[in-house]
């Protein structure tokens, strides 16, 4: 059976492509002005029209069962045939239950152990859910659990690196691939094997249901109970309507999480479900289960699709609702409780929302260490999401410190009580100096993003126009109001102060995009400018590229060293030898986030460098006003003056895509 799934950018074929255009948020001013000042429109030789935007196109498999090089060598031929992929998500039992238990080598791996010692490639990222098998995957386990530990304190939200390009899902937790964000519960209801998910992971998920935007995929094991509540079942195997491999946790999760796509193995069968529709969401919900890789039935069991991220969505389209879509499966499942049961449900429903708040009940004994050896406990909405629906109401503790340290994969119990009975097989972190914190506690952030945002994709306020490259960490946007012709944002898509306190991986991404811009701006014989406001206070960070001509390239250094003269305080400066990579590694480790800090990137690589201590008054504008005195445009220094009628906006946008798209890192391979 395979139901119509149809919206803006996929359906239920096998595969789907959509290469349409992305819309593009921009950066919305705070007020409105009148006063336009136009410029001159670009000139440059007509090019042909820009490919399209790469839009992400995953493959999704049911239980591998250790069928790997069946699998993987379907995967090589889709690659290569209706390709390329940007990931497969593996769903089910990843492990054969036949496999030979040996703890001491790779022969208990099966065919796993190919890919393990290097004999055979993962040729695309692969990802998998179900770290399970039967009595005969205690070998896979072993070594699954001596990768985590060896893998910063084992647990990484995008996955545990197994082998290149393949990667354990392991807990629950959200991540972004591609623009696509992906949650996902590993294990299933009960194992014997210890794989089962925990309590932890499920209210980890129930805490990532607060947060703002909408969840592009959602992968499970197990179905969701009820799941055929409403659906047309006429044509359908008989084990779609069998409960088995159904877990009502499941079910409860994706109601709460409401995502775009439930991805699920287990029950060996193939069913798209129609379309149904989310209380207090305006778009609707794509079930696809797999069967297994293999199967004798010739049930389907690798699929595809290519989901446009609703962060590059429109409302409408974001809102659209094919014509079979039905009533939530899971709307009416509380009422169907037993009438005599409702008041007892509600009472245990009231103490697990207490609960949730503070998951472990504190023994008597007082710890040396930890929240509750000062007399208060730590409310887990809050530190686990970084809000609590009952605010200054909570009665637990909401602890700034706390949540960061959480965020760096601290485990809870040790944040909360000191220690934790799981010991070495507990996935978090237990020290304050543990690897898995690559970022100090006083730098890191981790602000949410904010639905007023101009910069944050998901905010209501951003427009979808002036964006002209989107990554994985950033996006490179022309600016609202530019100083010069082609003024560009760099802008991570994490809602962050700053971009010194960035991951490693962001810091990759930004420098390729840097590397791009000034290739790019050189072909035009320009030297580009970079520039930071990196204010303790800041909503959301953003890289100013400005690009000049060449020949002013010798004055920049100048000018800045005049006006901070002027301003009464001077430069230091990094990076003589002019490495870029080397530049921002030596401005980072000196970035303490105790106060602000301006920099400026000059032409050969050199760091201008000023500390704004925090009763200390800077000038916002102060990198562009320079720029503007540099080139003779004094008047351009606010850029709301600068502001310009959409239709030339437009232009811009497309005159900079049609140059910059042979230079971009995100199309060029």
């Amino acid at each position: 059976m395979c139901s119509c799934l149809a919206e803006p950018s996929s359906c239920c074929c096998f595969i789907h492509h959509t290469w349409s255009e992305c819309p593009t948020p921009s950066l919305k001013p705070e007020a409105q002005n009148r006063n336009r000042i136009r410029m001159a429109s670009p000139s440059p030789a007509p090019q042909p029209p820009p490919p399209p935007p790469h839009q992400p196109r995953i493959l999704l498999a049911g239980d591998p069962m250790g069928r790997l090089h069946l699998l993987l060598k379907r995967v090589i031929s889709l690659n290569q045939s209706t390709g390329p992929f940007d990931a497969l998500f593996c769903v089910g039992q990843f492990f054969s239950a036949n496999a030979n238990a040996n703890e001491n080598d790779l022969q208990g791996l099966g065919e796993l152990s190919s890919y393990v010692d290097g004999r055979a490639a993962v040729p695309i990222p692969t990802y998998f859910t179900g770290a399970y098998g039967g009595s005969g995957a205690t070998a896979a386990s072993h070594f699954l659990s001596s990768s985590a530990r060896l893998s910063g304190g084992g647990f990484k939200p995008n996955g545990i690196e197994i082998c290149p390009n393949l990667y354990w899902l392991r807990g629950s937790a959200k991540f972004s691939l591609r623009g696509l964000s992906v949650v996902y519960l590993s294990g299933k209801a009960s194992d014997q094997c210890g794989t089962a998910y925990t309590v932890d992971d499920v209210d980890a998920l129930r805490a990532l249901s607060d947060d703002p935007g909408v969840v592009d995929l959602f992968l499970t094991n197990e179905w969701p109970s009820g799941l055929t509540n409403g659906a047309d079942t006429s044509d359908a195997p008989p084990q779609v309507t069998d409960p088995s491999g159904c877990d009502p946790l499941v079910a409860e999760l994706v109601a709460q999480i409401k995502p775009r796509y439930h991805i699920a193995g287990t029950k060996n069968v193939f069913y798209a479900r129609e379309p149904y529709t989310n209380e207090g969401a305006v778009h609707v919900t794509r079930f696809i289960g797999l069967a297994t890789v293999g199967n004798k039935d010739k049930q389907r069991f690798i699929h595809a699709i290519s989901p446009t991220p609703a962060t590059a969505m429109s409302a409408a389209d974001i809102g659209s609702r094919p014509p079979n879509t039905t009533e939530s499966p899971y709307r009416n499942m509380a009422r169907a409780q037993n009438p005599d049961d409702t008041k007892e449900s509600s009472r245990h429903n009231s103490i697990e929302h207490e609960t949730q708040y503070w998951r472990y009940d504190a023994p008597n004994k007082r710890h040396k260490k930890g929240a509750q050896a000062q007399g208060r406990l730590l409310c887990f909405k809050f530190t686990s999401s970084g809000s609590c629906p009952n605010s200054h109401k909570c009665k637990f503790t909401h602890d700034p410190e706390a949540r960061e340290h959480y965020m760096r994969n601290m485990c809870f119990d040790f944040l909360n009580k000191g220690n934790c009975e799981r010991g070495a097989d507990c996935k978090f972190g237990h020290s304050l100096s543990d690897d898995s914190a690559s970022v100090s506690r006083s730098t890191f952030s981790a602000r949410r993003p904010e639905s007023s945002c101009w910069f944050c994709l998901s905010s209501p306020d951003v427009e979808s126009d002036l964006i002209t490259s989107l990554g994985e960490n950033y996006y490179c946007a022309l600016a609202k109001g530019p100083l010069v012709q082609n003024h560009v944002l760099l802008v991570p898509i994490e809602h962050s102060p700053n971009t010194l306190i960035m991951t490693a991986e962001a810091e990759k991404e930004l420098q390729m995009y840097k590397n791009a811009l000034t290739k790019y701006f050189d072909k035009q014989e320009k030297v580009v400018i970079y520039f930071e406001y990196a204010f303790q206070h800041n909503r959301h960070a953003n890289i100013q590229v400005v690009p000049i001509p060449a020949s002013k390239a010798c004055h920049v250094e100048k000018i800045f060293n005049l006006a901070s003269d002027r301003l009464g305080f001077s430069f230091s400066a990094l990076n003589p030898e002019g490495d870029s990579t080397n530049g921002r590694k030596e401005l980072r480790s000196q970035f303490d986030g105790k106060s602000s800090m301006f920099y400026v990137e000059l032409p050969g690589n050199k760091i201008l460098v000023h500390s704004v201590e925090v009763n200390d008054k800077f000038p916002v504008q102060f990198g562009r006003e320079v720029l503007a005195g540099l080139l003779g445009t004094p008047d351009r220094a606010d850029w709301r003056k600068c502001k310009l009628p959409k239709e030339e906006e437009m232009e811009m946008v497309d005159a900079f895509k049609a140059g910059f798209c042979n230079f971009d890192p995100t199309r060029v391979n």
